[in-house]
């Protein structure tokens, strides 16, 4: 049986995560934009860190598993 839990946890994040998309953390003229799909190298480096954390919370103690099969 194949685990895709943590593969389609990923892809989720990701899509979500991606800074300018739905908000960018800082942003460009502001310290929090929505929507604006612009981004900066900060606010690429503070996307990664919050998707690594969401990442390993959800994956290492929350334990979420999708088998198929």
């Amino acid at each position: 049986m194949a685990d895709w839990g943590p593969v389609l946890i990923g892809v989720v994040l990701f899509i979500l995560l991606q800074p300018g998309l739905l908000f960018s953390l800082p942003g460009n003229g502001k310290q929090v934009e929505f929507g604006s799909m612009k981004t900066n190298g900060k606010a690429i480096a503070v996307h990664t860190l919050i998707f690594f954390a969401l990442y390993a919370v959800l994956i290492l103690a929350v334990h979420v598993h999708i088998y198929t099969g």
